[in-house]
């Protein structure tokens, strides 16, 4: 999973040196922690959170095939 969400972050940021994902496992809930350079916040917010919330239902998806609660939080 972790794989796929930084495919999906590289292919939106200028600055891919400064993305970082933090990854929390539990037993039934993930949770991902993306780091990225300022300047590259607003193409992953998107206007009014769209690419951000399409980003977390590609991603809840893909953890419901898993049994899994995924949540994504981005950092500036």
């Amino acid at each position: 999973m972790k794989e796929i969400l930084k495919t999906i972050i590289l292919n939106l940021v200028d600055d891919k040196e400064a993305v970082e994902i933090k990854e929390e496992n539990s037993e039934k809930s993930v949770i991902f922690e993306v780091k990225v350079a300022e300047s590259d916040m607003g193409k992953i917010i998107g206007r009014q959170g769209r690419v951000a919330s399409s980003i977390r239902t590609v991603m809840k998806s893909i953890a419901g095939k898993e049994n899994k609660k995924v949540t994504i939080e981005f950092i500036g």
